[in-house]
């Protein structure tokens, strides 16, 4: 079993101040197989004001040697990949393979984008009579989750050095170790004392002390809505800029002519990525009523014939939810569509065969799903597509949009004829025949899945504060 017992902070690895010990367990095993300590406010009171140290020589370097700093990092990232890949496995149970890829670039990514955007990036922007300055915000304090790790981590901390803060993040309790080693990668690549510092723990006791904290300027979460008011509540106090990427219920909306054999299976693969952890994955299909037997087809050939299997096995099969409360949440869902009355096609609430512990879920269709059951309206987080039909286009467009959530939306079919109804879909991404958005695009989203955008330039100006300068000589 790992021991991640101490914080990384100032540029040392120093032991917690009255933190307690919390176990970490593997999904797989339902065994413990790391252990943290949750940060103490002692600990993010150090942390802070090591960050709060740092940034008056961070904040005055120049782009050139942010970028240097940043092309560093991507180095010290790729010699630990092997290393990253297996936290993940063991701890929220993303497949090794999986996890080697597309978690572990996913990373990767998020700097490269970030290096891209500040390449070209004018700090200082000339106006009609005034300038625009670009500045750094200051100390921000970050809180990411378990689901997609490393990609949140990087969409917070690229950005936020390439602006020149300094930072302290809380990753998730739930797989905490792909954080520590972020750190080491960090530590390696030269990122000054103070700059990033890192304190483990969990949301009420240490996310709290963050997102209360005084001398913090800025808090960026990423997590379910019903933290994220939390987060912002515990903000409001100190108003401190709050940037926030929440849940979402992102639907697949099939047009009538879509062509399934070509277009289709991009997108209805999203709900199984990840076993289905994504907050923009296409869970709620709205195909035409005269298509809706194809479309079941379709679907519970794909989900029936995906493998489930162990996540330390190299392979394409889905590993097990993240923990017992994600298992739990799943399963009762699966279970109140039965009961509601959709048709369940395949999947279910049993274990997968072959399996007998573990927090793993089969791949699960519905049909007959009716827009007032809870599987249509919840955020399900697991290997689950619910087909709904719609009459006409239009209706079909409303039953979309008809969710408090605005993360991520997705268009199967002609890309001329969904590019037309794109902009009449409320969120905050379209992917057309696609279930994510394109490299360095915006992330983020309308209504309940919060505010600000990750990624990119839009990314970039995210973690900056924006100065007007009048009255400059000619």
């Amino acid at each position: 079993m790992r021991e991640r017992l101490q914080h990384y902070i100032d540029g040392k690895w120093v032991d917690s101040e009255g933190g307690a010990r919390r176990e970490v367990i593997n999904p797989a095993t339902e065994e413990a197989c790391a252990v943290i300590s949750v940060g103490t406010k002692a600990d993010v009171d150090k942390a802070v004001a090591a960050a709060r140290r740092a940034f008056k020589t961070f904040s005055q370097t120049t782009k050139e040697e942010r970028l240097a700093l940043l092309n560093r990092i991507v180095e010290e990232y790729k010699k630990r990949g092997a290393d990253l890949a297996m936290s993940m496995a063991e701890e929220m149970g993303a497949p090794v393979s999986f996890a080697g890829t597309a978690q572990v670039g996913a990373g990767i990514g998020g700097f490269m984008s970030t290096i891209a955007a500040l390449k070209d990036f004018d700090f200082m922007e000339d106006g009609p009579g005034f300038k625009v300055a670009y500045e750094p915000i200051g100390v921000v304090g970050m809180i990411t989750p378990w689901n997609w790790p490393l990609n949140q981590i990087a969409l917070k901390v690229a950005p936020a050095l390439a602006a020149g803060n300094t930072m302290v993040l809380k990753p998730s309790e739930e797989c905490p170790t792909n954080a520590a080693i972020f750190a080491e990668i960090l530590d390696a690549a030269g990122v000054p004392p103070g700059v990033f510092n890192l304190v483990q723990g969990d949301g009420p006791t240490t996310g709290n002390a963050i997102s209360s904290h005084p001398d913090i300027e800025m808090v960026s979460f990423t997590g379910s809505t019903r933290a994220g008011i939390a987060v912002a509540i515990a903000a409001a106090p100190t108003v401190k800029r709050v940037h926030q990427e929440l849940g979402g219920k992102s639907p697949n909306l099939v047009l009538p002519d879509a062509d399934f054999a070509t277009q289709l299976a991009p997108v209805a693969m999203g709900p199984l990525i990840n076993t289905g952890q994504s907050c923009i994955s296409p869970t709620k299909v709205l195909v035409s009523k005269d298509r809706e037997a194809e479309a079941v087809a379709f679907y519970k050939n794909m989900y029936s014939h995906t493998p489930v299997g162990d996540p330390m096995a190299e392979g394409n099969h889905l590993g097990p939810l993240v923990n017992k409360a994600q298992y739990d949440k799943v399963r009762d869902l699966i279970q109140s569509a039965i009961d509601e009355g959709a048709k369940l096609e395949t999947g279910g609430t049993d274990l997968p065969a072959g399996v007998n512990r573990g927090y793993y879920v089969q791949p699960t269709v519905f049909s007959g799903v009716t827009p007032d059951m809870r599987i249509a309206n919840e955020e399900i987080f697991g290997p689950v597509a619910t087909i709904l039909t719609y009459d006409s286009l239009e209706q079909g467009i409303e039953l979309a949009n008809a969710t408090e959530y605005g993360l991520s939306a997705a268009i199967t079919g002609d890309p001329a004829k969904a590019a037309a109804v794109a902009p009449k879909l409320r969120a905050g991404m379209v992917a057309i025949n696609n279930w994510g958005p394109s490299p360095g695009a915006p992330f983020g989203g309308y209504k309940q899945s919060g505010n600000g955008r990750e990624g990119g330039l839009a990314g970039l100006k995210d973690f900056m504060e924006m100065k007007s300068i009048s009255g400059l000589p000619a």
